[in-house]
């Protein structure tokens, strides 16, 4: 199933179950496959669980543009708005996260019941005279020249500390294996570009302004988006957030942590 977003490209969706809809937003480079052990979990306790591939990515199209946060968010509206998707729960993973918050400060919380940021890139990666938290420019341009030079070797090497395996995670080399294949799956050129938006994304603001219940979980061993930088300065800076911090964990706790991610969820969508 497809739908046209605001510049006419064409994204691929899913869609399983029915009840109250859940919208779970992609991280970069995955696609919908990702959500291999959420999807069935809620579709079968009564959600309607939908996802989408970001352009770039699975099987969308694959543009030149497009590629920065206010594009990506408006992608996003365009999915909600296709399907008059309300009271909707939506669910970020890593960019789902960046491109959610982004989502409300663009376009409101009209179609928005809840949400739930898990291991997102949030609020504002890059180091700034006004954001002394954040990740030094030149660790920025290190990540990408390796990108640029080799990306499967580049995913190799992050493979372990994605899902901090080295702490006693178990995640089957199979299952690390199907990852990096999807990861390879979305191109060359929206990777990088997709990298470049979220470290210079200022999601600050938006996230002061969220009215609705919101969860986020993070992991206190993240590599990719460490904890110190993303996940506890997000709870801070959203009113009334609640706040779940998974010891051992990863940037790929939706694989490693599964059961507990899934019933933190479902206990949040009931609350």
């Amino acid at each position: 199933m497809f739908f046209e977003t605001h510049d006419g490209t064409r994204l691929s969706y899913e869609e399983y179950g029915e009840g109250r809809p859940v919208v779970f937003v992609n991280s970069a480079m995955l696609n919908t496959g990702m959500w291999e052990y959420q999807i069935p979990f809620f579709a079968e306790r009564g959600y309607r669980c939908l996802t989408f591939d970001r352009r770039g990515h699975g099987r969308s199209d694959r543009p030149s543009g497009g590629y920065d946060i206010d594009s990506l968010a408006d992608d996003l509206a365009a999915f909600l708005e296709h399907l008059d998707l309300r009271d909707v729960i939506l669910v970020g993973h890593s960019t789902g996260g960046t491109e959610i918050a982004r989502y409300l400060a663009r376009h409101g919380e009209d179609r928005v019941q809840r949400v739930a940021f898990v291991s997102a890139i949030l609020p504002y990666l890059r180091l700034t005279g006004d954001n002394p938290e954040g990740i030094p420019q030149e660790l920025f341009d290190g990540m990408i020249a390796m990108i640029r030079a080799d990306r499967p070797k580049w995913l190799a090497m992050q493979s372990q500390l994605f899902f901090a395996t080295q702490l006693g995670n178990d995640v089957h080399p199979a299952t690390i294996d199907w990852m990096i294949r999807m990861c390879l799956d979305a191109t060359h050129w929206a990777v990088l570009e997709v990298q470049k938006t979220i470290y210079y994304a200022d999601n600050r603001e938006a996230l002061r302004n969220i009215t609705v219940p919101t969860l986020v979980i993070h992991g206190d061993s993240d590599f990719s988006a460490p904890v110190e930088i993303t996940g506890r300065r997000t709870a801070a800076l959203v009113p009334g957030a609640v706040y779940k911090e998974y010891p051992a964990a990863g940037h790929g706790l939706f694989v490693s942590h599964k059961d507990r991610l899934n019933d933190d969820l479902l206990e949040f969508f009931k609350s």
